[in-house]
């Protein structure tokens, strides 16, 4: 027993995030007046079936939190791994500066949801509307919850994904030369 523990090397522990790569990120995106923002999320939970609710780890720095906090409302969109270049972009720029629309400058089209007012990649596999319930701050990054008002799905969704269609991106964390997803 203490020879496979002694396998295990330790590590730094505010590296521990970096054990739950990879990951499938989504497009997490904001309206607020005449700005629209979106970022890639990675922690990303749902919270609740009954009703259904979702939390999303957001930097309190970031551009697309403020809009969303301010707004009340955002949106979750899952894009497949040919969008890779596009979500790159998302995690590269801020949105505060620049362009007032950030998946324009990404090269995303989007539409205003079909319950909130909140932009919704057209390019998606899936998508979520969600109104904000609550924020709260844990450690260095905010949790927003957000109550599912509506969601959508490609016909590659049946209940569980089939994968026939829809590739998903790999977040596997940052590589230098390899970028942040898996290509």
């Amino acid at each position: 027993m203490q020879k496979d523990q002694d396998r295990l090397r330790a590590i730094d522990a505010s590296k521990t995030h970096r054990l739950f790569y990879p990951g499938v990120p989504a497009v997490m995106c904001a309206k607020f007046g005449d700005r629209v923002s979106a970022m890639p999320v990675i922690s990303y939970v749902a919270i609740s079936e009954s009703p259904p609710i979702i939390g999303v780890s957001c930097s309190p720095t970031s551009f697309t939190y403020w809009l969303a906090r301010e707004a009340g409302a955002f949106s979750l969109c899952w894009v497949d791994r040919r969008l890779a270049g596009c979500v790159e972009y998302l995690a590269a720029h801020s949105g505060r500066g620049g362009n007032a629309d950030k998946l324009q400058s990404a090269g995303l089209q989007h539409t205003k949801g079909r319950i909130l007012d909140v932009p919704i990649v057209l390019e998606s596999e899936a998508a979520v509307e969600c109104s904000v319930t609550s924020t709260t701050s844990f450690g260095d990054h905010i949790l927003m919850v957000g109550k599912v008002e509506a969601a959508f799905a490609s016909s590659d969704f049946r209940d569980y994904w089939r994968f026939r269609s829809y590739e998903p991106i790999l977040y596997t964390g940052w590589h230098a030369g390899l970028g942040f997803f898996e290509k």
